[in-house]
């Protein structure tokens, strides 16, 4: 069964969305987003995420114990946007899973610039922070998990299927990652190639 990624470290309050508390925590998440984006996680202090919130660091540390805390809650936000994509792609033949994976992650339809840029910052903190680490492996093994039951289900066969999947995964990361630093490789091209190594490793034949 596939892992999906472990909840965050608990926190001072844990409010319920909805509620008073949980709005404030989700304008807590939106301005460290901003933040982030902005100067990025090593110089983002907890007092600038306060500030872009509206409220006093004091405040803040009553939702969260700290900035590593935001960023362990925030990455398993997104994370499981992306598992409730790939979720509801189920079903579907496995050339249409592979043509809406591509758009999801090349053609800003689901994951946003901003999105990619925070998930890439947050790798680099996952190296050393234990339960960033345990959220980012959870969620390889998803994806990659869900990326061999749509080979399995294709003419590349379950024999070969999870190979497949670890290369499809290793090019899906690699692609989007060189398409956010490199502006030479335009995302259009990033999508194409990828839908069509995709489609080799599945053994359909290329259009």
């Amino acid at each position: 069964m596939s892992e999906h990624p472990a909840k965050a470290s608990p926190t001072t309050a844990d409010p319920q969305p909805g509620s008073r508390g949980g709005e404030r925590r989700q304008r807590i998440l939106e301005a460290f987003h901003d933040c982030i984006i902005t100067r990025g996680y090593a110089k983002t202090t907890l007092r600038d995420v306060a500030r872009e919130a509206g409220m006093t660091a004091s405040h803040l540390l009553y939702y969260f114990t700290g900035k590593d805390a935001i960023l362990e809650h925030y990455f398993a936000q997104v994370a499981q946007r992306i598992i409730g994509r790939l979720e509801s792609f189920r079903g579907l033949e496995p050339r249409q899973q592979i043509d809406r994976l591509s758009e999801l992650f090349f053609a800003g339809k689901g994951i946003t610039r901003s999105e990619i840029g925070f998930m890439l910052e947050c790798f680099g903190v996952a190296v050393h922070d234990d339960i960033l680490h345990a959220e980012k492996r959870a969620l390889d093994r998803f994806c990659k998990g869900f990326l061999e039951e749509l080979f399995a289900q294709s003419p590349c066969g379950r024999e070969d299927a999870g190979d497949s999947a670890e290369l499809a995964y290793a090019m899906l990361i690699g692609l989007r990652t060189a398409a956010f630093f490199d502006n030479r490789l335009e995302l259009s091209q990033a999508l194409r190639l990828f839908r069509s190594e995709m489609l080799s490793l599945a053994h359909f034949t290329r259009e």
